[in-house]
């Protein structure tokens, strides 16, 4: 009995002077922007006692299988419109619980400085997964490059395209390897900020045509379990890296000090 009470009352003493604390919210995450600001935000969160560990994924399909799993407890990688797809396609359980960053895409080209100068049969990176391919083929029929079938908007694919006067020849790649197949390509789809990562800011400021900062639908989301969305801790995090201004300032960095790339957008509602 009174070993009992004698573990008890360190115990008690562990969890008071705070040397037994809780386990370290894991959240997954992709290369570049997404992981310094979250890096950022962690630190700030660790001043406030909240420990944070960071997984960094190079692909866009294992963060929310992690996720799903319960591997990790958020991921913070994707907009609303791929969520939604994945939760449509894979029946995951998955709810957005908070709102970040919203990146500009762009069309760059190490070949070409104007879309007039691109040859027929020119070949044209574009992102693979469904969403982010749309998003890439808007931004060509706003280029005036292509045309997609009535109606399909960011929901397009390369199958509905059904004017390519110049014949424009895609390749299809993961998100994050568009940085590096501009090399391969005449033209590409990309994230500036994936630029800045990869050390060529210069190339993130200098798309030859953007698509627009203003929807909030392609913002990033904090996504966690449909069972953990009312987490006090992840709501928390959350809160940490919304109003954090050291955070601000690495999402003001990591797009190439350039605020036309980006917006707040949970300052944005």
């Amino acid at each position: 009995m009174k070993l009992s009470k004698l573990l008890l009352t360190a115990l008690s003493s562990l969890l008071l002077s705070g040397l037994v604390q809780a386990q370290a919210i894991k959240i997954g995450v992709t290369p570049g922007s997404v992981a310094d600001s979250v890096q950022v935000a962690a630190a700030e969160a660790r001043k406030q006692g909240l420990e944070v560990k960071m997984i960094e994924f190079t692909d866009w399909t294992t963060p929310n299988a992690a996720l799903d799993s319960g591997d990790i407890d958020l991921n913070y990688f994707q907009h609303q419109a791929f969520l939604d797809n994945a939760i449509r396609e894979r029946g995951y359980k998955l709810a957005s619980i908070g709102t970040g960053v919203l990146s500009n895409i762009g069309l760059f080209s190490y070949k070409v400085k104007r879309f007039d100068e691109l040859k027929e049969g020119a070949r044209v990176g574009i992102a693979n997964d469904p969403v982010n391919q749309g998003r890439g083929l808007l931004l060509l029929e706003k280029a005036g490059l292509i045309k997609l079938r009535e109606g399909k908007g960011w929901r397009g694919t390369i199958n509905d395209i059904v004017a390519n006067p110049k014949k424009l020849r895609f390749v299809e790649v993961e998100g994050p390897q568009l940085v590096r197949a501009i090399d391969d390509v005449d033209l590409s789809l990309g994230y500036p900020s994936h630029f800045v990562s990869a050390g060529k800011p210069q190339v993130a400021s200098s798309g030859l045509l953007y698509s627009g900062v203003s929807d909030e639908y392609f913002a990033i989301r904090f996504v966690a379990r449909q069972d953990k969305a009312g987490d006090a801790r992840l709501k928390q995090f959350v809160r940490i890296y919304q109003e954090s201004q050291a955070v601000r300032d690495q999402l003001h960095k990591s797009n190439a000090n350039d605020s036309k790339l980006y917006t707040l957008a949970w300052l944005s509602k």
